[in-house]
């Protein structure tokens, strides 16, 4: 009797303790997933590493650019470290819906399909529409004066039906190389790109004679894409990239890297 005393009493301690050690194990557990970046000391990163000046690998190998230093910034507010993870575009977002990456900095636009499937943070660049024109040409100041005036594009672009609708005529071209060769012959009047086209176009042939005439009035928001529903995170990266907006850090990354800020909504 005595035996079967001792031998409950030892199956309860043993019983207590392993649901004791289960509550301590269930408390530690994060509760989402910025606490999970937080208890691991690292947020994982997934991006490209194949566009410049947004990720791109510098004459030594080294993985640079305006997104890889935005991120690090992001992540010393987090208080944790960068952790790169390159890949290709198509495979960023299937990593992210299966957990293998936190979260995609790669100059991703905010656009409603993409809103659908995830939560967007705070803005850090804004990307507008511009039309470029030769250096010389003072005709053009805004989109209403591409009314009867020459454009050239890629036909199936968004910047030819742009250039229609504000009454161009559009030559169709194959690339942007062609397009500034028009231009510069004064074949044509104008052509509508991206403001970062222009400041790449530009970085790399500094002598070139164009410039911008007008900027377009909505501009594409590039933030950083979480999971739906993991507000904690999305709220605490919104924060960090707010502080580094107001101590113009964003500002300074941005110059650096594009030759303009583009982390203004408003030009």
């Amino acid at each position: 009797m005595k035996k079967r005393i001792i031998t409950l009493i030892a199956a309860t301690s043993v019983i207590m303790g392993l649901m004791s050690g289960c509550g301590k194990s269930g408390s530690s557990e994060p509760k989402n997933q910025l606490e999970a970046i937080k208890k691991a000391g690292e947020i994982k990163i997934a991006m490209e590493g194949t566009w410049a000046p947004w990720t791109y690998h510098d004459k030594n190998d080294k993985l640079v650019g305006y997104d890889v230093d935005v991120a690090k910034a992001v992540a010393k507010k987090l208080g944790v470290k960068a952790k790169f993870m390159e890949g290709e575009w198509d495979g960023l977002f299937a990593g992210l819906d299966s957990g293998r990456y936190d979260v995609v900095v790669n100059g991703v636009d905010v656009t409603p399909e993409r809103s659908k499937k995830y939560d967007f943070t705070e803005p850090y660049a804004y990307i507008r529409t511009v039309i470029m024109v030769s250096s010389d040409n003072n005709d053009i100041t805004s989109f209403k004066d591409l009314k009867g005036k020459t454009t050239a594009n890629t036909i199936s672009s968004v910047y030819a039906e742009d250039a229609e609708k504000n009454g161009a005529k559009v030559t169709g071209v194959d690339d942007l190389n062609q397009t500034i060769e028009l231009l510069l012959q004064k074949r044509i009047d104008a052509t509508l790109n991206s403001e970062v086209t222009y400041l790449d176009y530009t970085r790399e042939h500094p002598d070139a004679k164009v410039k911008i005439a007008a900027y377009s009035d909505d501009a594409n928001s590039i933030a950083i894409p979480v999971k739906k529903g993991e507000t904690e995170l999305r709220d605490a990266i919104s924060d960090a990239i707010k502080e580094l907006k107001d101590d113009g850090t964003l500002a300074k990354l941005s110059k650096k890297y594009f030759g303009a800020d583009l982390t203004k909504h408003n030009k």
